[in-house]
């Protein structure tokens, strides 16, 4: 039996993924909000935690690689929902050491192949993504200039990037010059408003 756990902020959503992957008689299957996520997986110990990428926030993918860990040694595979249209997160997916990456507008067979294939300890990644990880490889920010940005997109002053950072004013306005640059935007919210389209932040 594959011990599955469903996590997703969307109650309507989750319900009906829950009742779909139910119905497979070698699934047991588990659901949790990001808030509760962490508890569910110590009480199912899950084989795999299937996240949406797309209800994330800003350290979620973080959170969502560490689920298994905490639970177990060897730790549970991560298969992520996501779409073509936001590459960023497939990166940031990446970067978590997501083990499957399941299309969304893909059919349910898919994510059951998924589920599957990631509890086996092999890759799954649906081929209508290999788009989107092309641009997700074509990231113009540097990790650093990422970091300033996140900060930037939640409202944070020029100063109070410098202290979290532990950076000068100026390098801060030269990263933020820099990020405005390689985004093509206008100014900084125009920045913020591209990067966060494309889902590096």
């Amino acid at each position: 039996m594959i011990r599955v756990l469903l996590v997703h902020d969307t109650s309507l959503l989750r319900s009906a993924l829950v009742a779909l992957l139910r119905k497979e008689g070698d699934l047991e299957v588990a659901s949790a909000s990001w808030a509760t996520a962490p508890r569910k997986a110590y009480a199912v110990q899950p084989h795999v935690c299937v996240v949406d990428v797309d209800s994330e926030g800003p350290t979620t993918l973080g959170a969502a690689a560490e689920l298994g860990c905490r639970v177990t040694g060897k730790g549970a595979a991560l298969l992520v929902l996501a779409t073509v249209a936001r590459p960023g997160l497939l990166r940031r997916a990446f970067e978590a050491r997501a083990l499957g990456y399941v299309n969304k507008d893909a059919g349910p067979q898919r994510l059951l192949d998924g589920i599957r294939q990631v509890a086996a300890g092999e890759r799954f990644v649906d081929e209508s993504l290999a788009f989107g990880f092309l641009q997700a490889a074509e990231m113009p920010l540097t990790p650093r200039e990422l970091s300033v940005l996140s900060l930037a997109a939640e409202g944070a002053t020029i100063a109070e990037i410098a202290r979290g950072l532990h950076l000068s004013n100026g390098t801060v306005r030269n990263y933020m010059s820099a990020i405005t640059r390689k985004t093509g935007a206008r100014n900084r919210v125009d920045a913020i408003r591209i990067s966060r389209g494309a889902g590096w932040v």
